[in-house]
């Protein structure tokens, strides 16, 4: 597949000198991008999907949301809505997409959950309430160049570095590898759970930060549990208990890479990333679990709670590596200084 996709190069060639003129339109001024007074953090990546943007965004709510009055603005991924939308309790994956109802149903009204295909309408709506944030999270919106973010986080795989990618469509860069030098810290996610100080500064040195650039690196921290709205299993609970694992997400790896080393026994059913379950994919999964449990992943739920019997998620959060402090550090003094 991977040879086929660099038969495709001239086309990535063609595609990444359109995205550079068009980025350096932005730098110079000849397009325009505003500023906001409120602070302003993007979670972004140069590839598409599977770089761990919602568990960052809520590591972001959970550090700042004590202090701060929280807002997270999402362009809401496959919704069957359009326009200016806040979350609230009656709120479903259709309205908002199941990334912001994730964040809604874990936080609830602690925060504001925002979802608007355009940022900066996004960003006047939500400066117009009652209630109006200190705070804007930009989820998944590093590319949008009409929002200047004042603090931009830029994530990349342990496995999968952009460095090593090539644009759309040979490769999976949505805009070149200079386009990093935009961020203020570059994380490198999915890391396994110990990497030695010198393959971090290896990685490092492939990245190629600039001086102001400091590169952080984070795990999956995965639940003890697996849960649902009523109830909550010890996850070694199942060793003995196959079940059925639903994926409807971009890379599934890590996680099959993590049942595997618990030894637990599984059916892996695989989905596209924000897979829209037919009825018949549904009736599908039932039959195939029987009477097994069914467990899926906390983004899968969104789409799937009410429509599957006996079904568990998998919650998941950021782990540091090394350096947490400095990370926490360097965007609360961004925020500080915004306010």
């Amino acid at each position: 597949m991977r040879r086929l996709r660099l038969l495709l190069l001239p086309f990535s060639i063609l595609y990444g000198a359109i995205v550079f003129v068009r980025n350096w339109m932005f730098d110079n001024g000849w397009l325009k991008s505003t500023s906001y007074d409120v602070p302003v953090i993007c979670v972004g990546n140069l590839s598409v999907g599977g770089t761990g943007k919602s568990p960052m965004i809520e590591y972001l709510i959970r550090l700042t949301k004590a202090n701060y009055n929280v807002a997270t603005l999402s362009r809401g991924y496959k919704r069957k809505t359009s326009g200016f939308l806040v979350a609230n309790a009656e709120t479903t994956a259709a309205d908002i997409g199941d990334e912001p109802l994730q964040f809604y149903s874990k936080f609830g009204d602690e925060i504001i959950v925002s979802v608007e295909a355009q940022r900066t309408v996004g960003i006047e709506k939500l400066q117009l309430l009652s209630n109006k944030p200190d705070i804007i999270l930009l989820d998944d919106a590093f590319q949008h160049r009409k929002v200047t973010a004042g603090f931009n986080i830029v994530l990349t795989p342990y496995n999968d570095l952009y460095v090593n990618d090539f644009m759309l469509p040979a490769g999976n860069l949505r805009e070149p590898k200079s386009g990093a030098k935009r961020a203020n810290v570059i994380v490198v996610t999915k890391c396994p759970t110990i990497v030695a100080k010198s393959e971090m500064l290896q990685i490092t040195d492939q990245l190629k930060p600039n001086a102001q650039q400091h590169v952080f690196f984070t795990t999956i921290a995965y639940s003890e549990t697996v849960q649902n709205e009523t109830a909550q299993l010890p996850l070694f609970s199942l060793k003995d208990e196959p079940f059925v694992l639903v994926t409807g997400i971009a890379n599934p790896k890590p996680l099959l890479e993590y049942v595997n080393d618990l030894g637990l026994l599984y059916t892996h059913l695989k989905y596209p990333d924000h897979h829209d379950f037919s009825e018949s994919e549904l009736n599908t999964i039932t039959q195939k679990a029987g009477n097994q449990k069914i467990v899926t992943t906390e983004k899968d739920f969104m789409r799937l709670q009410g429509r599957l019997d006996n079904l568990y998620y998998l919650p998941i959060e950021v782990a540091f590596l090394a350096d947490e402090d400095v990370f926490q550090e360097q965007v609360m003094q961004f925020i500080d200084v915004s306010i």
